[in-house]
């Protein structure tokens, strides 16, 4: 009985997991498409929530003109989001362009919520109970600090754009709701 789907357990969903893997440089997309070949191969597809590259829009500017390119944050790392377990590794690894997951040993270790958070892998559901016009503290990023008052929410996208004071003018300014509280007024 050498066939791992019959004697494999399907595990739910919500176990699935974040991984990152290192690859050779230029071979990011080439992984992703040779993963997805691997679990349909093996029939582990149940298995495989997701697997990215995360990129950023830059603007590039080459013989005075300007272009909007994409351009990978994470040069040679792929992430995948599954629900691993030890049998998986060595068809991972094997994976043409796939020099190892990133954790020690090269055994995957899992990406904790403030790494999902921090990379934006995944959308945060955010109920808010702020108004327009309440005041807020910013908690986290570059204007930790800073108080401002709320010109306006976007739930769906978890965003809110706060007016805060810069250098003697009210700047607005786009946050996420998790990086802003209410300040208490006393």
């Amino acid at each position: 009985m050498n066939n791992l789907d019959d004697i494999r357990a399907v595990a739910p969903a919500d176990e699935a997991k974040w991984y990152v893997l290192h690859t050779y440089s230029g071979y990011e997309n080439m992984v992703k498409e040779n993963l997805e070949m691997v679990f349909k191969k093996n029939n582990l597809l149940d298995r495989l929530i997701e697997i990215t590259i995360p990129v950023e829009d830059v603007v590039e500017e080459k013989a005075g003109k300007r272009k909007l390119v994409q351009r990978r944050m994470f040069p040679c790392y792929v992430l995948i989001k599954m629900i691993y377990d030890n049998s998986m590794w060595h068809m991972i690894v094997q994976t043409r362009g796939v020099t190892g997951f990133v954790g020690p040993q090269g055994r995957p270790i899992p990406l904790s919520e403030e790494e999902i958070r921090k990379m934006h892998l995944e959308k945060v559901v955010v109920t808010t109970d702020f108004k327009v016009g309440d005041s807020v503290k910013v908690n986290d990023g570059p204007l930790a600090g800073f108080v401002g008052e709320i010109d306006s929410i976007d739930p769906a996208a978890g965003k809110v754009k706060v007016v805060v004071s810069m250098f003697g003018r009210l700047t607005p300014v786009d946050l996420e709701l998790f990086q802003v509280s209410r300040v208490e007024e006393f």
